[in-house]
């Protein structure tokens, strides 16, 4: 059957006179394609950046000139496969701070103590440098509750005149010192509390009813846009580098399309004007998704929304700036998620948006040309979603939920009958033996012993895209392969721990290994509406492909994740190579 397959494209090369162009490129090898019609080949043939040949070895000898085509035989060496789609993550966020030299705490090593001794480096450096605000990110919310959270006092004892802002691992939480709540206007200059409330988030309070400078969700938002000076902070050359620097990452993993979570992050548009000079230069060799935040805490919705259509302004074949991001909740074990049920000590979660507000928006940005990208994690932002993208929504948008820790039964079905786009966290389907009592004790307990379903899309013709949510993935691997795995196994193995794995968490959703190279291959295609033109190896397609060193359809399923990517090519131009 694979040799009359092959011979029919052959025929149909020969019928439609592609047999006389000339190849730059074709490539030998183990070749699997996410085209449903030829799944598997075993040569491919490129032109001016577009694949004009797909089949069997002995067909690309047409496509062949000596001193012409480069040929590159990857036969017996691993698999040619798609390039990848990274469906949501903050790669420049993360790498923002590091262009920035900002204050970097880890998930996993930092304890208090830790996290007090690099405050005061970065402040120390900050005053020799004469910055005007100190960011960073990384601290573990579970570690420093258990040690005694932080005190807005302590942090002023080390940082009492720069403007101090730490996020947690998650990015659902900060912590910040005086100075900072001074700027925001939570705080005035004689300690007076002159906001103790923010929409959607909460500015946690000492005994004295002054704020103990915990931030959750849009509280810590909201602070972090006005009490930090960004336009200082984050210009287009620490943005450039920092887009430099992921698409670095970003191609190392086999990706070569990235749909970035939160680009307006910095408060202004410093990642949209990068983007567009590193495509002008012909440096940016990905599909770029930009995504404008809208914070539930905003006075004029309508203006932000004017502001989102704005940024359409930037997109070009490469980078699609037209998506609106929302908070609908927060995280379902920092117990801000929002929930059909309540959690164990009562409480349903942090909702920023109502309903009827998540359709309004969606209305007016799907009319304008943009789409919906929505954070949510707890099965009553889900619901709350898609009723608003089912009532107010256009199937064209492909509106997008992202993460989705649970979803109600009643909404799998209505997912896939509007064309609604699940952008799924599979990597964190797979949970460390040790956290599932703990969960247990913080999740509803309807939803304690599951989370992040994979195979109920499949089952009722749902679109499911994955994400890997870098760098709020600490343990976690973010890379395709890794993320292969966990699907097909739910388990993974333990950091620096060859004979330990973690037990599946919610094995009747576990998907096969065709499922979820879809879903990181044409489906994200199909989450970036380009389909027909990206995501799979086919004739007339864009080819953005990578080498890898081994097959993940032929190795077992415990070594999906040792799979290298030995080099990475857009529109037929390598653009990387491992050393």
């Amino acid at each position: 059957m694979k040799k009359i397959m092959f011979s029919l494209v052959v025929i149909l090369c020969v019928m439609t006179g592609c047999k006389k162009q000339i190849a730059d490129t074709v490539v030998y090898g183990s070749i699997h394609t996410a085209d449903i019609e030829t799944p598997v080949a075993e040569a491919i043939a490129i032109k001016d950046g577009k694949y004009i040949y797909v089949g069997d070895k002995d067909g690309a000898a047409a496509f062949i000139k000596e001193g012409v085509t480069q040929i590159i035989d990857h036969t017996g060496k691993g698999m040619v496969m798609p390039g990848c789609t990274e469906g949501h993550a903050h790669y420049l966020m993360g790498n923002a701070l590091v262009c920035l030299g900002g204050l970097t705490i880890s998930n996993e090593s930092d304890g208090i103590d830790s996290f007090f001794e690099k405050v005061k480096t970065a402040y120390e450096e900050a005053k020799s440098e004469g910055k005007r605000g100190i960011f960073g990110m990384g601290w573990n919310y579970h570690t420093f509750t258990a040690e005694g959270m932080p005190t807005r006092d302590q942090l002023d004892a080390i940082c009492p005149d720069i403007p101090l802002y730490v996020y947690d691992s998650e990015g659902h939480k900060a912590l910040v010192n005086t100075a900072c709540l001074r700027n925001a206007g939570v705080m005035d200059e004689s300690g007076n509390v002159l906001k103790s409330q923010i929409r959607g988030g909460e500015i946690c309070m000492d005994k004295n009813g002054k704020p103990n400078g915990l931030l959750l969700e849009q509280a810590a938002t909201y602070v972090r846009n006005k009490g930090v000076d960004f336009n200082d902070l984050f210009s287009l050359e620490p943005a450039t580098k920092a887009l430099e620097m992921s698409c670095q990452m970003l191609w190392a993993n086999g990706y070569t399309t990235y749909m970035d979570g939160w680009s307006n992050y910095f408060g202004n548009s410093s990642i949209y004007e990068a983007a567009a000079k590193l495509d002008k230069e012909g440096k940016l060799n990905l599909l770029l998704g930009l995504s404008y935040e809208i914070e539930s805490s905003c006075e004029d919705v309508d203006a932000e929304i004017a502001k989102a259509v704005e940024m359409k302004k930037y997109s070009n074949e490469h980078i699609f700036a037209n998506y609106i991001k929302l908070f609908i909740d927060g995280t379902v074990e920092g117990g801000t998620g929002l929930t059909l049920e309540p959690y164990p000590d009562g409480h349903p979660g942090i909702a920023n948006w109502e309903e009827d507000e998540v359709a309004d928006i969606t209305g007016k940005a799907n009319a304008q040309g943009l789409t919906m990208h929505i954070h949510t994690m707890g099965d009553g932002a889900v619901h709350r979603c898609v009723n608003a993208f089912v009532n107010k929504g256009t199937k064209e948008a492909r509106n997008t939920l992202v993460h989705v820790r649970n979803m109600p039964e009643e909404d799998y079905q209505r997912v896939a009958d509007n064309d609604i786009v699940v952008v799924c966290g599979i990597l964190w389907h797979v949970l460390a033996d040790e956290m599932k009592e703990l969960v247990k004790t913080l999740a509803p307990a309807n939803v304690a012993d599951k989370s992040y379903p994979m195979k109920s899309y499949f089952d009722c013709g749902a679109i499911m895209t994955s994400h890997s949510d870098y760098p709020a993935t600490f343990g976690s691997p973010n890379d395709p392969f890794g993320i292969m795995e966990i699907a097909v196994t739910g388990s993974f193995q333990y950091p620096g721990n060859s004979d330990r794995y973690t037990s599946p968490w919610w094995p009747e959703e576990l998907i096969t290994i065709d499922q979820v190279f879809s879903a990181l291959t044409i489906n994200g295609a199909y989450q970036m509406h380009v389909e027909n033109e990206r995501g799979s190896i086919k004739v007339g397609k864009w080819a953005d492909f990578v080498l890898t060193d081994q097959d993940v359809f032929e190795c077992p399923v415990r070594d999906i994740h040792k799979t290298k990517v030995l080099s990475t090519w857009f529109e037929g131009k390598k653009v990387y190579e491992k050393q």
